[in-house]
């Protein structure tokens, strides 16, 4: 795929990561220049939660961002916390509530604390009527009956960096939450079932996202020197959904643009496509 794209949505970028402090600008001129024009910067604590939503104040025609707490940091959520997630939520430029959700695979908080957490994400949601940027691993069950249990009283969402199972997919379709797909699926050994499944994601259903600056992609050619992922490298994952659902790479790319920005209402001038 040689040639960019005109207005890619990347629903998920860290580059907030100091790994990007010394050539921020760089990143992006690249990223516009492979057609990713939007980027939504991922909040995951209370720092970065606010950094992401300056950044989106000070360049919102390229940015728009989340505030949350990731699972991994539930232990550090107090009532300080909430009440400044709550104020982000309220601003133009912070378009969703997360990143938020459960991580039973590291159990870096107690469990416990995630699910209380995670419910209070939830409640903001339902407050603020913004969706809601989700993280899932090895927790499916207990998530989903939480999220089951506020569908009907929150806009909606993402399962972001989806990588679970067909079941798990099915289930989440079920509650019309939107899949947001990685450069997990550039993984030949960890993400062949990923690969599988990704053609069961319903056009209307599907957002994509780099993660960066985790999850390069282990299909680009010439490999980058640097390990770092960055948000153009988002092509990499629509080359690799075209050839996993056998749809044209544009449609993949209209259609995920069409669908962030219905879900996140970002502003239509942007669209592009």
């Amino acid at each position: 795929m040689n040639h960019p794209f005109s207005s890619l949505v990347d629903i998920g970028a860290n580059l907030t990561h100091d790994s990007f402090d010394t050539d921020f600008d760089q990143v992006i001129e690249r990223a516009q220049a492979a057609g990713v024009k939007t980027i939504m910067l991922t909040g995951t604590d209370l720092s970065t939660s606010q950094q992401a939503a300056q950044y989106s104040k000070q360049q919102p025609t390229v940015f728009r961002s989340t505030a949350g707490f990731h699972p991994h940091v539930a232990n550090q959520w107090d009532s300080e916390a909430s009440a400044v997630i709550r104020e982000l939520v309220g601003r133009d430029e912070v378009v969703a509530i997360g990143e938020c959700g459960l991580d039973f695979n590291r159990d870096f908080s107690p469990r416990e604390t995630q699910l209380q957490v995670f419910e209070e994400h939830l409640k903001i949601a339902e407050f603020a009527q913004k969706p809601l940027f989700l993280h899932q691993r090895e927790a499916h069950e207990p998530f989903f009956a939480l999220l089951e249990r506020y569908r009907d009283r929150i806009k909606g969402g993402v399962v972001h960096c989806f990588t679970d199972s067909k079941a798990a997919l099915d289930d989440y379709l079920a509650l019309d939450m939107y899949i947001g797909i990685t450069g997990w699926v550039c993984d030949e050994r960890r993400g062949a079932e990923l690969q599988e499944i990704v053609k069961y994601i319903p056009p209307d259903r599907l957002l994509i996202e780099t993660d960066a600056p985790y999850l390069l992609p282990r299909t680009l050619r010439p490999k980058p020197k640097s390990r770092r992922n960055e948000p153009c490298h988002l092509v990499e994952v629509v080359r690799m959904l075209a050839q996993c659902t056998g749809r044209e790479a544009e449609q993949i790319a209209e259609e995920s643009t069409r669908n962030a920005h219905r879900l996140f209402g970002l502003p239509i001038g942007s669209t592009g496509t």
